[in-house]
């Protein structure tokens, strides 16, 4: 059998939505992948610092953080793109300019601004995550933070034109819904990610495998030879995807290993 190249999203994909919960059958489907001498990779658009949910309850031979911005293979980092603390700055500026509030995402940590929001859904991740060890509150005025990427989300006080036509320079947009909007260097996604692997082990693209749920995964189900979408998945995804699995709480990803023959 040849070697498989398999990613996967995590959220909606190997952890259900909102309980966070890894299904044992998914852990032992990708546990016999691996033995079968297959590479597993998680590809996510969360932070490296935001693994702790998959680390030590299943091994990966690498991980693609933050929409294709941070690769790191056997623990060691082969590619970050770092913005200039310029843009950084600028950005962080524009964020607060036109009215949005939002969430700033590095290697090290993610970051909010002080206080409490006036957007429900920036202080809902707030409550949950701040005192963690992996959110800080700052003062986004005052410095210049550390991220890769950031995500915005609007009110009816917000200029998202007026944002967006800020960031066309050099960085890309993807519309989640919601008044949110995952917000990510020009030339970096998800596929960029699993192409950069593709070609560090020399694997053949007709043997890539991809796994996901939302619109953020987009650029990686387009891109893989075979795509996988969940049971409960965004309807974007849908023209580009080989297989429609069953629901993570279903035994979803399991079940597309069954079906596609990656583990017998």
């Amino acid at each position: 059998m040849k070697r498989k190249a398999l990613f996967f999203d995590i959220d909606g994909t190997l952890l259900t939505d909102g309980t966070k919960i890894l299904p044992e059958s998914a852990e032992l489907a990708i546990k016999k992948a691996r033995e079968a001498g297959h590479m597993v990779f998680i590809n996510t658009g969360r932070s490296r610092i935001l693994m702790q949910e998959l680390e030590g309850r299943i091994e990966v031979d690498g991980y693609l953080c933050g929409c294709g911005t941070l690769i790191e293979v056997h623990g060691k980092k082969l590619m970050h793109h770092v913005i200039s603390a310029e843009r950084r700055r600028e950005i962080q500026t524009n964020i607060l300019k036109y009215g949005l509030d939002g969430i700033l995402e590095g290697p090290g940590g993610i970051y909010v601004q002080q206080g409490i929001s006036r957007m429900p859904g920036v202080q809902r991740v707030k409550d949950l995550f701040l005192g963690s060890g992996v959110m800080f509150a700052a003062d986004w005025s005052a410095g210049t933070l550390l991220f890769d990427k950031f995500c915005v989300l609007k009110d009816e006080y917000s200029d998202i034109d007026g944002f967006m036509k800020s960031l066309e320079k050099d960085i890309a947009f993807i519309d989640r819904g919601h008044n949110l909007y995952e917000c990510v260097p020009v030339g970096f996604d998800k596929a960029t990610a699993m192409e950069f692997i593709l070609d560090y082990f020399q694997i053949p693209w007709e043997e890539s495998y991809a796994f996901g749920d939302s619109s953020n995964d987009l650029a990686m189900i387009k891109y893989a030879c075979h795509s996988v979408i969940m049971g409960d998945h965004a309807k974007v995804l849908e023209p580009y995807a080989e297989f429609i699995t069953k629901k993570v709480e279903e035994d979803g990803i399991a079940y597309a290993f069954e079906q596609l023959n990656i583990i017998e």
